[in-house]
């Protein structure tokens, strides 16, 4: 994903349909290699929540705002 094509971006956290606005970057460490990044959206009202979830698991890797996001190519 990369700013161009955010326009339908939905927040990742359970039952929410609100406009994404930050990309959470993260990986499991026991299942990717350290430079694969999986990535959940977040509105503004989920981004504590989402990020706190994963950074309990030790996961987050990085928090961006999707305007500037730009994925690592592959």
């Amino acid at each position: 994903m990369n700013a161009s094509d955010t326009s339908d971006a939905i927040c990742s956290a359970k039952g929410c349909r609100e406009p994404a606005v930050w990309v959470l970057a993260w990986n499991n460490p026991k299942l990717h290699t350290p430079e694969r990044r999986k990535t959940w959206l977040a509105c503004q009202a989920h981004r504590e929540y989402l990020s706190r979830f994963l950074s309990i698991r030790g996961f987050l890797k990085d928090t961006v705002p999707l305007a500037e996001w730009s994925a690592p190519d592959s």
